[in-house]
């Protein structure tokens, strides 16, 4: 059975892997302090254009948002995002635990809108409730759309006007850079975001995130709640070699570009058989509404996420591919919509 549930169900690239197979045997500090995640540090910040940003390696996408957020606020602080955002939905109340209510808005297609983000900070008016201080995004949003310049650049602004942090998740932050109709690049997000992750644990890399800060009040002491909080890898070197490997040759772009192309391929299919786009997207992520009869035909050859119910008769799929979707598992799925469509 194939599994289009996600986009990092595979190892790493061939890359990586060689690489980590190349420096096994050497030995090397521990807890990112190695060569290997200095060097990796530097093609990260060669690639935003600038050399005034901290860089920290993290083991996944959760801890990074621990980390940023719990980084950024006090503990009567609040953090705003869409219903949609990662944080509100997927970590298992991981904010929360760590202290800090989430606030959010509806949002339109996955992203929160600077308006949105206003009306919030204009109802909570004092200290009888608690302070919003930053705004969460994601680039690409959880339902694979993307954030124009346009729209980051309204965002920033409010942030700016009510003095609010702003932090970008970017678990799938190269497949939005490739997108088509992006606009938004790397240099982009470092001056308008105060904190922002690149990840690889969903492009490509064994496991690891690049944690960027950009503002200078949020660096300090970092690798003090990167240890408190076990994001501290004492084999970081892992991270820094998956991440040299990616920033080189462009290998991080072109990775997610095949994603994309294999979702515009499974998106090519769904349109030629009249199955709409619940929300049209240009990046790996797909989501569809399938009739239900369909759908229990497809769950029984392959793996896909039933987001939820649509009608009484449909239902909402995701389809997600990554950097090793193969093209003749298009086609098969292909050949398989036709005969059972």
């Amino acid at each position: 059975m194939y599994n289009f549930a996600s986009d990092y169900l595979e190892g790493c690239t061939p890359e990586i892997l060689e690489a980590l197979i190349k420096v096994n045997y050497k030995q090397s500090p521990g807890y990112g302090e190695d060569e290997y995640s200095r060097l990796a540090k530097q093609s990260i910040a060669k690639a935003i254009g600038r050399n005034d940003v901290d860089i920290h390696f993290v083991p996944g996408g959760t801890p990074c948002n621990i980390l940023g957020i719990c980084s950024c606020l006090k503990d009567y602080q609040a953090v705003i995002c869409a219903e949609s955002g990662h944080i509100n939905v997927h970590e298992t109340g991981a904010i929360e635990a760590a202290g800090h209510k989430i606030l959010t808005a509806p949002g339109s297609n996955g992203k929160i809108s600077a308006a949105e983000i206003e009306a919030i900070v204009k109802k909570h008016t004092d200290e009888h409730m608690v302070q919003p201080k930053m705004v969460f995004i994601s680039q690409a949003s959880e339902f694979g759309t993307i954030y124009s310049l346009e729209e980051l650049e309204a965002i920033a602004a409010v942030c700016r006007q009510y003095q609010l942090y702003l932090y970008v998740d970017g678990a799938r932050l190269a497949n939005a850079l490739v997108a088509k109709g992006n606009d938004v690049s790397l240099a982009n997000l470092a001056e308008l975001a105060d904190m922002f992750y690149i990840g690889g644990t969903k492009n490509g890399a064994l496991l690891g995130e690049a944690m960027v800060i950009v503002n200078d009040e949020l660096k300090k002491d970092f690798r003090f709640r990167l240890k408190q909080r076990g994001a501290m890898l004492a084999k970081a070197r892992i991270m820094g070699v998956s991440f040299f490997v990616l920033f080189n040759n462009d290998l991080y772009l072109k990775l997610a570009n095949h994603a994309n192309k294999m979702a515009d391929a499974l998106r090519f299919i769904f349109k030629t058989y009249n199955i709409p786009q619940y929300i049209r997207s240009n990046t790996n992520q797909t989501f569809v509404v399938i009739s239900n009869e369909l759908l229990k035909k497809i769950q029984e050859n392959y793996i896909v996420t039933v987001w939820g119910p649509y009608d009484n008769t449909h239902s909402i799929v995701r389809f997600v591919t990554s950097w090793c979707t193969k093209e003749e598992a298009i086609l098969q799925f292909a050949e398989f919509i036709k005969q059972n469509h």
